[in-house]
C-alpha cells in the first residue's frame, strides 16, 4: 500500500514538472543580454520584479513545484517510488535528447503552449537531466525501502478498524460463531452394586434415626419403627397401606337379592 502511494505521488509529480515547473521556467526564462545594453533589455526594465504579476505568478508555480520534488525526495515515511521513477523519466528523455534531438523534441506534448515550449527549454539547457539525477537519490537509500515497526502497527490498526467498519455496516458479513462440536459418544456410569444388605433409598425416611440413612439395614441394634412397620392383614389389593390411615377390611359378598 505503500509504494501503491508512492507510484500515485510520482504521477502527480510529472504532472506538477510539466505544467507548473516547465511553465513558469519559460516565463522567467530570458536570453542573456550584452554587457552595454540598454535597461530596457533587462527584465521589469532593470527594476524591481516584485510589482510585476506575471514574473510572481511564475515564481510560485516554479517554487510549489520544487517544494513538492523536495518533499517527496526528503520524508522517511513516504516511498522512494515517488520522487525516484519522476527522476528516471526525466533522465530518460535527457538520455533520448543527447541520443536523437529531434526525436526527443517531437515527442513532447503542447509545444505551441508554454507548458511544452518550458519543458523543450528544461531539455536543451540541461536543467531536466539534472532535476532528475537529485530525484532518484532516494531509490538508494536502503531505511527509504523499509517500512518501520510504527508504520506497520499503524497499518494493521488501519486494516482493522476499515474490516470492523464494514462488519457494522453490513450484517451480513458479521462472521459466524459456531458452537463447538460435542462428540456423540455417550458417556455410561460404571455399574454400583449396593453391598448387602443395604435398603433402597426410596424405602427410607429424611432425618431421625441412624437406619434412616442410605444404605443403612434395620438390625437388632436400629429397629424399624412400629408405624413404618406392614400391617397384620399384609397387603390390602396389592399395596401397602398408608401409615396412620384405618385398617380396611373386605366386604362380604352380597347376591342380587341383597342377601
Amino acid at each position: 500500500m505503500r509504494h501503491l502511494t508512492g507510484m500515485f505521488l510520482a504521477v502527480v509529480m510529472v504532472l506538477a514538472m510539466f505544467f507548473a515547473g516547465a511553465w513558469g521556467y519559460v516565463r522567467l526564462l530570458r536570453p542573456p543580454v550584452a554587457r552595454n545594453a540598454p535597461l530596457s533589455a533587462l527584465p521589469a526594465h532593470g527594476g524591481a520584479l516584485l510589482s510585476t504579476t506575471s514574473v510572481l505568478a511564475a515564481l510560485g508555480a516554479l517554487a510549489g513545484a520544487g517544494l513538492l520534488a523536495g518533499i517527496l525526495i526528503a520524508a522517511p515515511r513516504i516511498s522512494p517510488l515517488a520522487a525516484g521513477l519522476p527522476g528516471l523519466f526525466a533522465i530518460a528523455w535527457q538520455a533520448l535528447y543527447l541520443l536523437n534531438v529531434n526525436r526527443a523534441v517531437e515527442i513532447i506534448p503542447l509545444r505551441a503552449h508554454a507548458f511544452g515550449a518550458g519543458w523543450e527549454a528544461l531539455l536543451f539547457n540541461g536543467i531536466l537531466g539534472a532535476a532528475g539525477l537529485v530525484m532518484i537519490v532516494p531509490l538508494f537509500v536502503p531505511s527509504r525501502w523499509r517500512r518501520r515497526p510504527g508504520d506497520a502497527e499503524e497499518a494493521e490498526a488501519t486494516d482493522y478498524m476499515a474490516e470492523l467498519r464494514a462488519t457494522s455496516n453490513d450484517p451480513t458479513a458479521r462472521p459466524a460463531i459456531s458452537a463447538p462440536a460435542v462428540s456423540a459418544r455417550t458417556i455410561s456410569a460404571p455399574a454400583v452394586s449396593p453391598p448387602a444388605g443395604a435398603v433402597p433409598v426410596g424405602m427410607t425416611r429424611t432425618g431421625g434415626a441412624p437406619w434412616d440413612s442410605p444404605g443403612v439395614a434395620p438390625t437388632s441394634a436400629n429397629p424399624v419403627p412400629a408405624s413404618m412397620r406392614p400391617p397384620r392383614g399384609g397387603l390390602v389389593g396389592g399395596s401397602p397401606r398408608p401409615v396412620g390411615s384405618p385398617q380396611m377390611r373386605p366386604r362380604p359378598y352380597r347376591g342380587p337379592d341383597g342377601v
